[in-house]
């Protein structure tokens, strides 16, 4: 994992149906899945020349990085527009979590099914439903950026999904009861601390999904780690990361059952994040 970075972070996911009801003040969408994409940072041996045009939402450091990568005939937005009806080809979304709502308000109804997210967290609650319309389109995109993309099917994109939000927690939390420390500090000094807490997660993500991680999760995320030792660590947006795990507990709680996440519910409590 240490060249390699998942789409499911950046999530390529694609909007189908609008879910009436709302959590919060906010429409929470639930969602299944199918075909997304990994990307690696070592070129393919052959890049697509051809990309097709599409919408790009938000025109930030990925926003501008994906323009960069197609043709020239892209459409770019800012959030708060309306998004074309009569434009073809994929819509890719590029802004912050909390602006997704606003993208699908300001995109008709009849584009759904075209929309692309590239997001960090966990995604998946907000959705109806899913599947990869888009997938080898954006995977084409990718390639001509000089970047390796596979398009995967719903299981293997799940671990995936999952194991690079499980970093992002475990690595963030951790960081955050140390301040100061950056990915690499956590992964050199920390490690026992930050061990622990990818073990819980990574069961208790197994057993809410029903899914089969790959061994090693650890060593893969320590790797990955070493590769970004710079960035610097700090718990954001909650309901779109740890959040979800939180969750897990206070269901459980609520039926009486044991926390499944007692170290990450312990250390969100410490740092008064809940």
């Amino acid at each position: 994992m240490a060249n390699t970075f998942s789409l499911s972070s950046s999530s390529l996911w694609h909007h189908c149906t609008k879910s009436t009801s709302r959590i919060d003040g906010k429409t929470k969408i639930k969602a299944s899945l199918s075909n997304s994409s990994t990307m690696a940072t070592t070129p393919p041996a052959t890049a697509a020349k051809v990309v097709a045009p599409a919408i790009i939402v938000g025109g930030g450091r990925v926003g501008r990085a994906l323009q960069d990568m197609g043709n020239g005939d892209d459409v770019v937005i800012k959030r708060g527009e309306s998004v074309p009806l009569d434009f073809p080809g994929p819509i890719l979304v590029c802004t912050r979590n909390d602006d997704l709502e606003a993208v699908l308000d300001s995109t008709p109804q009849s584009r759904w099914s075209d929309l692309v997210f590239f997001q960090n967290g966990m995604l998946e609650p907000w959705f109806q439903t899913a599947y990869g319309k888009w997938a080898s389109s954006v995977a084409a995109r990718l390639h001509a950026g000089g970047l390796s993309c596979k398009v995967l099917e719903k299981g293997e994109f799940q671990k995936q999904m999952f194991e690079k939000l499980i970093w992002i927690c475990a690595f963030m939390l951790v960081g955050a009861r140390h301040p100061g420390a950056t990915v690499g500090v956590v992964e050199k000094e920390y490690r026992s601390e930050v061990s622990s807490l990818i073990a819980e997660l990574e069961a208790a993500a197994a057993a809410e999904k029903g899914i089969v991680f790959d061994g090693a999760m650890e060593d893969r995320l320590c790797a990955y780690s070493r590769a970004v030792a710079h960035f610097p660590t700090a718990v954001k947006e909650f309901k779109w990361r740890n959040g979800w795990f939180y969750s897990l507990s206070e269901k459980a709680i609520a039926q009486g059952k044991s926390d499944p996440c007692p170290l990450h519910t312990a250390w969100l409590k410490e740092l008064k994040i809940v």
